[in-house]
């Protein structure tokens, strides 16, 4: 059976290697954008914590593959369909293919056999595989023994969790993108009030976007306490 796999095929703008602030990452940034360029051969097997910037990277990587005129193919394994190995074995013919979530198929015995196939397959069409997930590929519950190793055999980049300095700038960039200006006294409030995770301040950014615009006002503090007050 054929199965429609959501494969992006647009790059969210904001999803990009200039706009990635990478603190302590810039050398995990640096393979994969080495990967992305194909001017390494490496694969990488990217690994950290949310909101540490894996997916923002493999999709930067697909942007800048097909900006240079290769095929690129971004999917998440956690948004596949119930039949995962049938979804797996449906994936390929890219030049680029990068593969986030990894750990959503340990314990699925068809679902892991079927990406050891799907990375040897890529292997012989010289194709460039990168992989993201929580933690490293020993570390995942993957019980195909030969799919861990071959996972492991990809350069290993560990993310870091972003310090405060750096989610701060982060956060004003996710905002400039958006139109948005957030002074350092509006930092301040977010920072002591709310969850300071990145994926959980990108989603704050899109709500304050909206409820800003809806309300035609600036994001001040009193704006702020009106709107999350309660939340916080």
């Amino acid at each position: 059976m054929n199965v429609q796999i959501p494969l992006a095929l647009r790059w969210p703008a904001q999803q990009r290697f200039d706009t990635y602030v990478a603190g302590d990452n810039a050398a995990a940034m640096t393979l994969v954008e080495r990967a992305a360029e194909g001017t390494d051969s490496a694969w990488v097997f990217a690994s950290g914590s949310a909101g540490c910037g894996k997916t923002h990277l493999l999709i930067a990587a697909c942007a800048a593959a097909s900006a240079q005129g290769r095929s690129a193919q971004y999917l998440s394994l956690a948004k596949l369909p119930d039949d995962r190995a049938q979804a797996i074995r449906s994936l390929g013919g890219s030049d680029l293919l990068a593969l986030d979530d990894v750990g959503a198929i340990a314990g699925n015995r068809d679902a892991e056999h079927a990406l050891f196939d799907l990375y040897n397959r890529s292997k012989a069409e010289k194709s460039t595989l990168l992989f993201a997930a929580a933690a490293a590929p020993a570390q995942l519950g993957i019980t195909l023994p030969d799919l861990v190793s071959r996972l492991s055999s990809c350069t290993q980049a560990t993310l870091k969790p972003l310090d405060d300095a750096a989610r701060r700038e982060a956060l004003r960039q996710r905002a400039q993108a958006r139109g948005l200006v957030l002074d350092e006294v509006v930092l301040d409030w977010l920072f002591a009030r709310t969850q300071r995770d990145l994926g959980s301040l990108t989603a704050l950014i899109e709500r304050l976007d909206r409820e800003s615009l809806a309300a035609k006002r600036r994001i001040t503090v009193p704006f702020l306490r009106q709107l999350l007050g309660g939340e916080s």
